[in-house]
């Protein structure tokens, strides 16, 4: 039995988990990381993450390998049961506002490889994996973690200060805290289909949508020689059903065309429920819960596991900031005000999406195919769309200024590409950050070098300057992840700046990029 402690204990590498440590150990902190199983889960899973998620992983320092795996999706169509299309909302494949492509198809085991091979950069980080946690007991000032050594069977105990709970839809960190999930009434059983083929099949690179109450079905290509189909399963079938590739020939065959059966590899075949459910707390004590153990999405508009992720870059900077004295505990508290709302909005909308592409019948087809194609002509909804957006957190709290300015409270400054030639997240570099249309006084300079923090001017007629104004104020203070917290004059902001120095493997992290 060991008695060490440590700041941080995550439960749990799979993707929000590895980015929680990686983030904690840019900002100095280290991380013991246990894990069920050996290596990563070969299975694909995920297959989708938007711009702000890729804005997370060049955080990371991953974002170039990302890029060597991922293909940018070309956008959503959405098509009848006959195939026609009923409308198309293109994307831009050279990036949006968050600096990449807002839609990036992938194989998720290609991905938790390469984060678990970039964790190792981080001599701070521990990786342990065949355990096993048995109990989560809170102590004075700590958090006891008992766990088995699956290999050994030796029981093990260690103390953090803190403890994250990373560890998907079956969480024992859930459970041990009391925490149940809340069923937000929607479940729905589909097939999911993965296969490599040596043959380009010719179909349009985006996402696309089956609208078909009697068989709704999703189609995507995700890799060079992968391609990903999802099935609504009718009552009574099951992934067993489609076992035999002949069974399963005819779901396929319209993306098909004249592939030969010996091209096709099923890489696999099986049934997933998709669900919606939320948490009805994130934290208890020193415990807090990210990812699959706080809530549960369909997959329809791909944000599954780019939710866990969101988790882990709102908590990762707060988390730092209280360990190292340098912000107050109570911060801790927002992690949850503001992340849940913005789960519970995405999964609102992927249940409208859900409902949209297979419910209501006959009626429901043939509303659609009246209804759908027109939907570009409603004012702003294919910018929504397309755009990449997502929901601005709700921040609470001193500083959010009068209400014209709270246009961008909450919301992501674009990661636009500076004069000298870095995106905005790059210069920021996990910094508080003051975004002004004027030049500051050099002694708001002075407050701001002194407290950790950076100041960008941002020049007439770019896109940085329109987004500043679009507060109705003179400059915006950003967040080390990148949310606008408030806006105002520069002295007040300046002299409001908490004081917050990153650690020197976030700096390191950088340079690394460059």
């Amino acid at each position: 039995m060991s008695t060490a402690m440590i700041p941080v204990v995550i439960v749990g590498a799979g993707p929000a988990g590895i980015t929680a440590a990686t983030l904690l150990a840019h900002h100095g902190i280290d991380t013991l990381v246990l894990e069920r199983w050996t290596d990563v889960y070969p299975q694909p899973r995920a297959v989708h993450l938007d711009g702000e998620i890729r804005r997370i992983l060049e955080r990371l320092g991953v974002g170039r390998e990302f890029d060597g795996i991922s293909r940018p999706a070309l956008g959503l169509r959405l098509l009848d049961p006959s195939g026609r299309v009923l409308a198309q909302f293109d994307r831009d494949p050279a990036g949006g506002r968050s600096g990449y492509p807002e839609a990036n198809l992938f194989d998720q085991p290609e991905l938790e490889a390469i984060l678990r091979v970039n964790l190792k950069r981080y001599p701070g980080v521990t990786l342990r994996g065949d355990v096993e946690v048995a109990a989560i007991t809170e102590e004075s000032g700590c958090v006891r973690v008992d766990f088995t050594d699956r290999v050994t069977g030796d029981a093990e105990s260690v103390r953090a200060r803190y403890v994250l709970g990373c560890d998907g839809a079956n969480s024992v960190v859930r459970a041990a805290i009391g925490v149940r999930m809340r069923n937000l009434r929607f479940e729905q059983r589909w097939l999911v289909v993965d296969v490599a083929t040596p043959w380009d099949l010719g179909q349009w690179e985006g996402v696309h949508q089956v609208c078909d109450p009697a068989r709704a079905a999703t189609f995507m290509r995700i890799g060079k020689t992968r391609y990903r189909w999802e099935f609504r399963l009718l009552p009574g079938e099951t992934a067993a059903d489609f076992g035999d590739p002949g069974r399963l020939r005819p779901l396929l065959d319209p993306w098909l065309g004249g592939v030969p059966e010996v091209d096709l590899e099923l890489v696999r075949v099986a049934e997933y429920t998709f669900r919606a459910q939320l948490a009805d707390r994130w934290r208890r004590g020193r415990v807090f819960l990210l990812g699959d153990a706080a809530h549960l999405t369909p997959p329809f508009i791909g944000q599954g596991m780019g939710a866990g992720l969101r988790d882990a870059a709102n908590l990762a900077w707060k988390l730092a900031g209280v360990l190292r004295g340098e912000l107050p505990e109570d911060v801790l508290d927002t992690y949850e005000t503001e992340r849940k709302p913005h789960a519970r909005a995405m999964i609102r909308l992927a249940k409208l999406t859900g409902v949209t592409m297979t419910d209501g019948g006959e009626l429901g087809s043939r509303l659609r195919s009246l209804l759908v194609p027109r939907l570009h002509r409603i004012p702003g909804l294919t910018q929504m769309i397309t755009s990449g957006e997502s929901p601005p957190l709700h921040l609470s709290g001193p500083g959010r200024g009068p209400r014209l300015r709270r246009r961008l409270t909450g919301r992501l400054v674009p990661n636009v590409r500076l004069a000298d030639g870095r995106r905005l997240d790059e210069a920021m570099n996990g910094r508080y950050t003051v975004i002004t249309v004027r030049e500051p006084e050099p002694q708001c300079r002075l407050i701001v070098e002194q407290r950790g923090g950076f100041i960008v001017v941002a020049e007439p007629g770019t896109e940085l300057h329109r987004w500043v104004r679009q507060g109705r104020a003179v400059a915006a203070l950003v967040r080390p992840d990148g949310t606008a917290q408030c806006c105002g004059d520069v002295q007040s902001l300046c002299a409001a700046l908490p004081s917050f120095h990153p650690g020197p493997s976030f700096h390191s992290g950088a340079q690394a990029r460059r």
